[in-house]
């Protein structure tokens, strides 16, 4: 068996240790937090200081000169996705920042209790969460546009935090996932050579009855919500947030996007609001800025250590040992070729804590896999694209948790119970695999 990737590096499994100091660390702490019953038990050790043993490690293991491995880590940390992350990290921050200081999630949270009984509010929230990723192709910039609100809920009714965030977790990783123009759907058609269509065809199947489940279990939930008396609110104010949600249906930019919503922000305070000065808005910016400095910065700690592993042969290790264990399923060729891809995602995305970097990297492998399994490529790359969304959604240090979890002040392992679509998902996911549905009618050339 041959690959591209195998071409390029040898694969080493002691390359993955880096990564794994990380996660002793900084899972191994708030575990150890939790059990002793310290409050806020995963913050007490900040996940980007326990990224730098990892990071040292990574550096001094590169096989070359130790210049070498701090350029290899400097060019993982600064690739154009990374910056990408971190400039939605910032925007995101800013736009939160400037509309709460306005009072527009204030009013966007009255105007919701005014028209939406509490017992449907987790529902909506999922379904305007799934329609904003759907649009804008990220569940980022969803997470960054939603989030505020659903922590505005939260602080007006007796929803728990964890259930409001995970319902926007749960819609974004819902519309990026069959979004034609999310990157991981881009990634995942162009490494197996299929049309976009043609995944999505597969991909709805397992999606749309994953999120009807998933919208039960939310109405479950909310069901003895109490209602709360809305109070007066300035309707004007919701002007932001529906400016973004409308801009996201556009093929406008995320950053666009975002920069828009700061912007409309601050010219609302500043005309309407005579104690909103342009020092306020300001200092309502840059607090936004630092409010998420910790998550942007672990992302790009945790974009050079990749890049090491991967130059070193650590996930080309991890694929092949992947790879060999498909042959050891005691199922049908083509169910375990379908299993085998999906486990080659699932275990990239866990170590480089990006689905579509995941994807990518798998890629090759995974086209190799359906080929000789017999695996329609078009079920192929929908798997793909699935099981990178589950993992992305539910790893306690992935960027969009990291996100969500800092607009809500809560705890990345706290939430990951709440996000309820992907576990939905992956039940469903494993069904089709093992009932080989949906099948779809094979093109005649």
């Amino acid at each position: 068996m041959t690959s591209n990737s195998q071409a390029k590096v040898q694969a080493r499994a002691f390359a993955l240790m880096p990564l794994i100091v990380f996660l002793a660390i900084f899972l191994g702490s708030g575990i150890y937090h939790s059990v002793i019953g310290t409050e806020f038990a995963f913050y007490q050790i900040k996940a980007p200081v326990a990224a730098l043993p990892a990071i040292i490690l990574a550096v001094l293991l590169y096989k070359g000169r130790l210049n070498d491995g701090i350029d290899a880590f400097l060019k993982g940390a600064s690739h154009p996705n990374l910056i990408l992350m971190f400039m939605v990290f910032m925007l995101a921050g800013a736009f939160a920042s400037v509309s709460s200081a306005i009072g527009s999630v204030d009013a966007t949270v009255q105007l919701g209790l005014s028209i939406i009984s509490p017992e449907y509010v987790l529902p909506m929230l999922f379904i305007i969460s799934a329609f904003v990723a759907t649009a804008m192709g990220t569940s980022m910039g969803t997470i960054a546009a939603c989030a505020p609100i659903a922590f505005g809920f939260t602080q007006a009714t007796d929803i728990d935090a964890v259930y409001a965030i995970g319902a926007v977790v749960g819609g974004a990783m819902f519309g990026d996932n069959l979004s034609m123009i999310s990157d991981t759907t881009i990634a995942a058609t162009t490494s197996l050579k299929v049309q976009l269509r043609d995944k999505f065809r597969v991909n709805v199947w397992i999606a749309v009855p994953a999120s009807i489940v998933s919208l039960l279990l939310y109405m479950n939930i909310s069901h003895g919500s109490q209602a709360i008396q809305f109070k007066d609110y300035d309707i004007w104010l919701i002007l932001p947030y529906v400016a973004v949600f409308f801009l996201a249906f556009s093929r406008l930019h995320v950053l666009a996007v975002l920069t828009v919503g700061v912007i409309l922000s601050g010219v609302m305070g500043l005309t309407n609001q005579a104690d909103f000065s342009l020092l306020k808005l300001n200092n309502a910016i840059y607090d936004g800025f630092l409010s998420m400095f910790e998550v942007a910065m672990l992302s790009m700690f945790l974009g050079g250590l990749s890049a090491i592993m991967q130059r070193e042969g650590g996930l080309e290790w991890l694929i092949q040992r992947i790879y060999s264990l498909t042959r050891l399923l005691k199922v049908s060729k083509q169910r375990a070729g379908e299993f085998g891809i999906s486990f080659l995602v699932v275990f990239s995305n866990l170590f480089v804590a990006n689905n579509t970097v995941a994807i990518i990297l798998s890629g090759d492998m995974a086209r190799e896999v359906a080929l000789e399994y017999g695996v329609d490529p078009k079920r192929a790359a929908a798997f793909m694209d699935i099981f990178s969304c589950i993992t992305q959604g539910l790893i306690p240090y992935g960027a969009q948790l990291l996100l969500a979890c800092s607009i809500a002040k809560i705890s990345p392992v706290e939430l990951i119970g709440s996000i309820y679509y992907c576990w939905v998902l992956a039940i469903f996911a494993i069904l089709a695999i093992i009932f080989r549905y949906p099948q779809l009618p094979q093109k005649v050339s």
